[in-house]
Order: structure tokens, then sequence, then C-alpha cells
């Protein structure tokens, strides 16, 4: 119930509780009005403090089922590190609209449990690990960071056009060698960036066997800086492949890693250091042993 206060462009807000007479099981309790969607640890201070009135501020959503709240919560903590991005990520499966990170998450799901998929049981949905799992040496929130790129370039916007449209407009030509899974997604073509995905890596699982299947800490194939090498290499090697969206085979992706003379050894953190300055430095390798040119 709003009333009036007499300040101008100031009124209050009251909450009660729902008493239905005629269909009791439809009442709702004062407990159960409303739900905080962020701020919890906010409140709790207040409450320790113990210091009588406080001034707040909120923002109140009226209406919101727990797809709103997920994408409000996601919009909010996104770009605050102190957020477990992983976690953030697998709320937008509560989203009911298509989104870039939707689909990314999902595409994350698959790779984990698929048995044809090199990562297998190996990634940390939540950012942190499983437990009863061992040897999960990669965080859900690093995989779709790699990905995502790939199919947006403004991730809340295209975010937006999902819930409000439901549909993208046609990538621009010069567009397709950035985004290079653009067009799949506009065209919900999802399970094909997933086939792309499973036939690149497991082109470098076949490749470089012992490294991939290591999960000792002197190995980095298969961990942030190696996913993160890779994966600015798929880029580079999906267009020496194809000029338009389709899939590429495990094989033609094997031939682009034919000529690259790195050995299963040489994928420890001496070579590669940790930090982005690794994951670059395997990237101009790969470009360079492949002779591929950079888009």
């Amino acid at each position: 119930m709003i009333e009036e206060t007499g300040v101008v462009g100031a009124k209050i807000l009251k909450i009660s509780e729902y008493v239905d007479e005629i269909t009791p099981e439809l009442s709702i309790s004062l407990d159960q009005v409303a739900s905080i969607i962020d701020g919890q640890h906010r409140l709790k201070g207040l409450e320790e403090a113990k210091q009588g009135e406080f001034e707040l501020s909120v923002s109140i959503f009226v209406g919101a089922d727990d797809a709103t709240e997920a994408m409000i919560f996601s919009v909010v903590n996104l770009a605050q590190t102190k957020v477990n991005r992983s976690l953030v990520y697998d709320l937008f499966s509560l989203a009911t609209s298509r989104s870039p990170e939707k689909t990314c998450h999902e595409i994350v799901v698959a790779l984990d449990q698929m048995d044809e998929s090199p990562f297998k049981n190996r990634i940390k949905r939540l950012g942190v690990a499983t437990e009863g799992r061992f040897g999960e040496t990669l965080s859900q929130a690093t995989i779709v960071k790699g990905i995502l790129p790939y199919i947006t370039d403004d991730p809340l916007a295209d975010r937006d056009r999902g819930k409000r449209f439901g549909f993208w407009e046609p990538s621009l030509a010069r567009d397709l060698g950035k985004r290079i899974f653009y067009e799949f997604f506009r065209r919900g073509e999802d399970v094909k960036i997933l086939d792309n995905l499973l036939n690149y890596f497991n082109a470098v699982r076949a490749k470089w066997p012992s490294a991939w299947e290591g999960t000792g800490t002197g190995n980095i194939l298969n961990r942030t800086n190696g996913f993160n090498g890779l994966i600015r290499f798929l880029r580079p090697a999906y267009l020496n492949c194809t000029s338009e969206p389709r899939v590429v085979s495990q094989e033609e992706f094997a031939r682009v890693f034919a000529p690259v003379r790195l050995q299963d050894g040489d994928f420890n953190p001496q070579t590669f250091v940790p930090g982005s300055s690794g994951a670059s430095l395997l990237f101009h390798t790969l470009v360079d042993q492949s002779q591929i040119p950079i888009p």
C-alpha cells in the first residue's frame, strides 16, 4: 500500500501480509511477500549494528520471477571481481529467453557431461571443486569468457534483444571474421558451436594426448593458461578452414595443428609462465609454427 507523505515527490510504501479469506491457500505471509535479490550482507550488518533508524537506498522490482531475479543479480554482479563469475553464469540457466551467456552456459554443461568431450568431468561449474570429482582443471567462467567474444561483441545489448524481441539481425560480412559463432547463435544453431568446440579440442587432445590428460601441477595445456592460448588460436584456425559459418571437422583442425612442433613436455609453467604473457606466448607459438596468418 502506498501512502502520501505531504512531501512533494515522496511517498511511503507499506508492505503487509495478504489474507485470502475465500481461498486461504492463496494467502501470503509477511515473510513471503518479498525476497532480497542482492545485498543481504548489508542488511545483516545493519541488523547487527543495532543503530536504530538508518537510510538505505533500495530498488524494488514488482512481479519479478526467478528468471528475472537471476538476470538482475547477474547484471549487478558480473562487473565485480569479488563475485564468483562461474556462479553468476550458472544463474543464466534460469533465464526464459536466449542470450549469449545462457548459450555459453549450456555449452559448458554439455562439454562437462558428454562422453566424447575432452572436458568431461573437468569443469568446475560453480568455480570451485565439485565434491567427489578429481582432475577439474578449468572453471566455467574461464570457458565462457573464451567463447563469449566469438558470439557477441556486446553481451548486454544482445541479451536485451533476446528478452525484448527474441531475434538478432544477420551479421555484416566484415564481422564474421571476429564473431565466428554469431550466425550459429542468431539462427538458434547452438549445437553447431558445440560441435566446433568439440572438434577443435579433440584435435588438441589427439595432438598432445599426454599433456591433455595430465592433471599435475607441471602441465598447463588443460589449465587456464593453456585454454586461454588455445581458445585465442581457435579463430585463426577456424578461418583457415572456412570462410563461411559451418562445422569444421576434427580432421580439418588436425591438419592445422600438424606443422606445430611443440611436444607434450613443452607445456610447462617454465616455458609458458602463469598469466596472460604465458597464454599469449602459446598463441603466438601456435600461429608461428602452423604458419597461419592472424586475421
